[in-house]
């Protein structure tokens, strides 16, 4: 009995977090690997991956548990975000704070495991967590703090795997940051009404549905701006430039499904699409690089 409530516990946490999303910024990660390796022509160790895999599933679940935390009552507010775990009583703030500080020691142990340098900058990314959990109370900078959290995945794995920074990966991170500010724009339309009714900041709640969703295509274009850039001098050719295509013809679609007059498919936009993308560049890059 003991053994299917610690499942069942365990279950309703991940689901609090929305654990299968992970797979936004996890090829992103593995990425920033593919990248290091082709840098220092040398493929990873078995444990280096695994201790980038466990302090990504750590830093992620640690950022999205807090976000949990400090927006339990605007979530409870909101019809929208009502039924979500800590509001609707399915988890209590101890079980939270638990997971949280658990995830979080996840990371810092991961970040030992790997070299000295990752171990020093973890405490950063906690940071950029609790900073971007309290964002919307005071700045409609929110999304871009969001990217730069998800940016961190690629360089964490670059600088685990080398130990320093190189130009190849704060590409990529770029490219990350303006790809998740702009998906998580398109998931704030959602709350343009309450947003504004309360006070929270948000670029929809201060730009409006038509020119947020300009910049997010401004944001998308820098996007591919910055992965074709990655063409140069990373080794990567052919394989890798048709999976940028790939990507691109997917942020089209993506944008396609959200009108300003419609956003009644912003759920398939979020979190269909995403995923087909950050997988759909990951796939190309590990190709290109095998062959």
């Amino acid at each position: 009995m003991a053994t299917a409530t610690l499942f069942e516990k365990t279950r309703t946490l991940l689901e609090m977090i929305k654990f299968s999303h992970t797979i936004f910024a996890f090829p992103f990660a593995l990425m920033g690997v593919v990248l290091a390796s082709l840098k220092t022509g040398a493929p990873p160790t078995a444990g280096q991956i695994f201790w980038i895999c466990l302090a990504m599933v750590g830093a992620r679940s640690g950022a999205m548990g807090l976000n949990r935390i400090i927006d339990a009552r605007i979530d409870a507010e909101n019809p929208r975000t009502a039924e979500r775990h800590i509001p609707a009583g399915k988890v209590s703030r101890t079980e939270a704070w638990l997971f949280v500080l658990g995830s979080c020691g996840l990371l810092l142990v991961a970040a030992w495991m790997l070299n000295p340098l990752c171990f020093y900058l973890a405490p950063v990314a906690l940071l950029f967590f609790v900073l971007y959990a309290f964002c919307k109370r005071f700045t409609a900078l929110a999304h871009v703090v969001l990217g730069i959290c998800l940016a961190a995945a690629p360089v964490g794995a670059w600088i685990a795997l080398r130990g320093d920074v190189g130009w190849q990966v704060l590409v990529l991170g770029l490219a990350v940051l303006f790809w998740v500010a702009g998906f998580d724009i398109f998931y704030a339309l959602q709350d343009l009404d309450y947003d504004r009714e309360k006070g929270l900041h948000s670029i929809p709640s201060r730009l409006g549905v038509k020119r947020s969703i300009v910049l997010v295509r401004i944001f998308h274009v820098a996007m591919v701006f910055l992965l074709l850039l990655l063409l140069v001098g990373t080794g990567l050719g052919w394989i890798y430039f048709a999976g940028v295509l790939a990507v691109t013809g997917l942020l089209v679609y993506e944008h396609l499904l959200v009108k300003p007059d419609d956003l009644s498919r912003l759920d398939a936009a979020f979190f269909n699409m995403n995923g087909y993308i950050s997988v759909t560049i990951f796939a190309f890059t590990l190709v290109d690089a095998l062959v």
